[in-house]
């Protein structure tokens, strides 16, 4: 005789999704610390302080920095600890004029939009952008910027190009944090960092990849060294 169907309800039909662990948790709470610039270059992260502040014990912290050292976040020594990952003006120069290659190739390829629906990617990551400045989340607003330039990149439709971009993720995060916290401290608040990046979605979606290319020149690499 064969099985019955199984209901809609049946737990076969139905995905569990596993709640974030203590480790995510605690990773999520260290990486928010070091997007937003509460934890710099360099820092220390004092396991103490982080287990009193966080309501955990040391075994899940030190899984979740171990998660944070292989995302390129942080550095684990012996005898010295965890310390929050420091890039040299090489590093910061080579990941930034990469990107910058990355994106003009990508808009090269991608502008004008030939697959309108890709727009739709860059309108939704502007838009968590304003909304995290308007609650003056800037380490979410790091995150959500780096959403807008994936999906810039996306529009060429290059596989190989949107991995190679991924593969750079966690380290232009740091630089990305790093500029908007030197923009901000100098002439930039956050929701004029906000309308730079929505001016280029404006002449992305005109359709002119000069004038895409000419905003990148200075909204890329460039825009890291303005004071």
């Amino acid at each position: 005789m064969a099985p019955a169907p199984a209901s809609p309800d049946s737990p076969r039909d139905r995905e569990v999704l596993d709640p974030p662990s203590l480790v995510q948790l605690a990773a999520a709470a260290i990486r928010k610390m070091i997007l937003s610039g509460e934890l710099g270059p360099g820092d220390r992260l004092i396991e103490l302080q982080l287990t009193e502040r966080l309501g955990i014990s040391r075994p899940p912290l030190r899984e979740a920095m171990r998660l944070l050292e292989q995302e390129g976040l942080i550095t684990i020594q012996p005898r010295r600890g965890a310390t929050v990952a420091e890039l040299t003006d090489q590093d910061v120069y080579e990941i930034l004029t990469l990107r910058s290659a990355l994106e003009r190739t990508a808009v090269e390829l991608g502008v004008p939009v030939r697959v309108p629906e890709r727009l739709e990617a860059c309108r939704d990551a502007l838009e968590r952008m304003a909304a995290s400045a308007r609650q003056r989340d800037r380490a979410t607003l790091v995150e959500n910027g780096y959403a807008f330039h994936a999906s810039i990149v996306a529009l060429a439709g290059h596989r190989r190009i949107e991995a190679i971009y991924a593969s750079l993720h966690r380290q232009l995060l740091i630089c990305m944090a790093r500029n908007l916290y030197v923009r901000e401290r100098y002439y930039e608040d956050l929701e004029a960092h906000v309308a730079r990046h929505r001016h280029l979605l404006d002449l992305i979606e005109a359709g002119d990849p000069r004038r895409v290319l000419d905003e990148l020149a200075v909204h890329g690499e460039r825009s890291f060294s303005q004071r």
